[in-house]
């Protein structure tokens, strides 16, 4: 069974850096042909894909978002790092990271999310 944890502070003050941690079990985050991701849920909206990590090491940012954005793993930990820069108060969202099939346009894995907020 494949699960996956998110951590990480609850409360950010703005233009902080917000670093999160997805930690992995049940299957290693250098998978063949796994793909991870870091999704957002903004109160009250859906969800935004941020951005994710291949099996393979390599990384994809979204647009909107690449200027101020890093994903990256530590394959010893089994966990995989969202950084996100210079925070205003509209990155208070829900957080979470979640595991796909390269191909299949789907989640088959979710954390069950972090909420951080983003306050004075």
């Amino acid at each position: 069974q494949v699960q996956l944890q998110e951590s990480g502070p609850g409360l950010v003050k703005p233009s902080q850096t917000l670093s999160l941690t997805c930690t992995v079990s049940g299957d290693s985050i250098t998978t063949n042909p796994y793909y991870w991701s870091w999704i957002r849920q903004p109160p009250g909206k859906g969800f935004e894909w941020m951005g994710g990590i291949h099996y393979s090491g390599n990384t994809d940012y979204a647009p909107s978002r690449k200027s101020r954005i890093s994903i990256s793993r530590d394959t010893a930990k089994n966990h995989i790092t969202l950084q996100l820069t210079a925070v205003p108060p509209e990155d208070t969202c829900a957080y979470y990271c979640a595991r796909a099939r390269l191909g299949i346009n789907e989640y088959d894995y979710w954390g069950q999310g972090t909420q951080v907020t983003v306050c004075s």
